[in-house]
């Protein structure tokens, strides 16, 4: 089968030096080039967020509690800071 395609003049230019360089013709690094790709699986539906972190979660133990009482530590910090410039 005879297949057509178009390539930008930079692509064709690396085609072909890479055929010269290997010493086969741009048609069997073409086919090499897609026999490779086809071989790779087909990607599948996009995963969420929580999928991609799915063996994550849990993994590291800590407080459970980070943000509970942020409002106090914060009025705290910020009290803090204002007694050391004398404010």
């Amino acid at each position: 089968m005879t297949v057509t395609i178009k390539l930008d003049p930079l692509l064709e230019e690396q085609l072909r030096q890479r055929a010269q360089r290997s010493g086969r013709s741009t048609s069997e690094v073409v086919r090499a080039a897609l026999q490779a790709y086809l071989a790779q699986p087909e990607p599948g539906p996009p995963r969420s967020a929580f999928e991609l972190g799915a063996d994550l979660f849990g993994r590291h133990a800590g407080r459970a509690d980070l943000a509970e009482g942020r409002k106090q530590a914060t009025a705290v910090a910020w009290a803090q800071r204002h007694a050391r410039r004398g404010v």
